[in-house]
């Protein structure tokens, strides 16, 4: 056994054991992850629009404390998901792990946390 075919059994092991990349159609558990993420970052969106709205007068069902409160944790939320799927991804955007999904959840999310903020500022005016 010579010595360059023991050192070249590891590299080509190492070849062998390395992970193919997801296809831009495959539905990975970090793209499951992130998906959710940005649609609880969604739902904070709607939650925080709606109790700002309610806020101001437009729609005349209450306040719009208890809505701006679940935005601004759906938001929060959605946050920390979305950034821990950012940290933890081995790879960029269109590799599977989620990137662009944890992404879009971080930044939908601050703007649910801002909307729900606002929300709830104008309620403690109008009360």
């Amino acid at each position: 056994m010579s010595v360059g075919s023991v050192l070249a059994a590891p590299a080509s092991a190492h070849v062998l054991v390395q992970q193919a990349a997801a296809s831009s159609y495959t539905v990975t558990s970090e793209r499951i992850w992130a998906s959710t993420a940005a649609v609880l970052a969604l739902i904070g969106v709607v939650l925080g629009w709606l109790a700002l709205a309610r806020s101001t007068g437009r729609i005349r069902t209450g306040n719009g404390r208890a809505a701006a409160i679940v935005a601004m944790a759906a938001g929060l939320i959605a946050v920390v998901n979305g950034g821990l799927v950012v940290v933890t991804a081995d790879g960029g955007p269109g590799t599977g792990n989620g990137m662009v999904g944890g992404f879009v959840a971080v930044v939908i999310g601050l703007i649910g946390v801002v909307l729900g903020r606002r929300a709830l500022a104008r309620s403690h005016r109008t009360a």
